[in-house]
């Protein structure tokens, strides 16, 4: 009888009933290397705006699962590379290169036009990312950033040129082709292996120079939906 269930038990497979979930194994990852793509309106007073771009992003997991429950999670701190970004604004007509003192539209060269589609690259190097673990396949995260934006030409290209200001000389003049880009937004990975997963996420953008241009029209802000796909290592 003894050796009959021994023999039984051997012929059994063994089950591990505490197995790693694919949320949990991608939590002991040392970094994650993505790729991704991003697009949506503007809002607010740039409604006619829309944004285009792709980029990578890595991160790296700083900390171990932290509290309980449905805000149970890790840290993670990731940089975002995006050599792709466009921008499609509405196109208007200015006058340029108006003298000193210029107090006539006749004494200006023009009219002529400013915006349009604009090229740029941007880096986002502080991605501050919470990332959920309550789930098996599905990590929810949320996330703060900020990065910087570099534009072919001044970046928004709108605004009223005062012709009697000599500092306004160009269809853009109010701008500059430095921006920066404060932003938050929340998003989630679903992970198809334990190594693998699919990333969706959704992000309101602020764009600003700061003033380094003459003025700073901006983009007060702007909705970005993101569809990407990450390997955990």
């Amino acid at each position: 009888m003894t050796v009959s269930a021994a023999a039984q038990q051997t012929a059994s497979p063994t089950v591990d009933s505490h197995a790693l979930s694919p949320v949990e194994t991608a939590s002991q990852s040392k970094w994650d290397i993505g790729a991704f793509f991003e697009g949506g309106p503007g809002l607010e007073q740039r409604t006619d705006y829309s944004f285009l771009m792709a980029g990578v992003q890595a991160g790296k997991i700083l900390t171990p699962e932290i509290g309980h429950g449905p805000l149970k999670g890790n840290f993670e701190y990731a940089i975002q590379v995006i050599p792709y970004w466009q921008s499609f604004t509405p196109k208007s007509q200015r006058l340029v290169d108006c003298p000193a003192g210029a107090t006539s539209a006749s004494q200006c060269y023009g009219p002529v036009t400013a915006g349009g589609t604009y090229h740029g690259f941007s880096i986002t190097p502080f991605v501050f990312r919470w990332n959920f673990m309550h789930g098996r396949r599905f990590m929810p995260w949320a996330q703060a950033a900020g990065g910087l934006l570099y534009t072919t030409r001044k970046y928004p290209g709108t605004g009223n040129l005062d012709y009697t200001d000599p500092t306004q000389t160009g269809p853009a003049a109010d701008t500059s082709v430095w921006n920066f880009l404060p932003q938050g937004g929340i998003g989630a990975h679903y992970f198809v292996r334990p190594d693998r997963s699919l990333d969706f996420g959704i992000n309101g953008v602020h764009l600003s120079s700061a003033s380094l241009g003459d003025k700073n029209p901006g983009v007060n802000v702007s909705l970005q939906m993101s569809v990407g796909y990450t390997w955990w290592k």
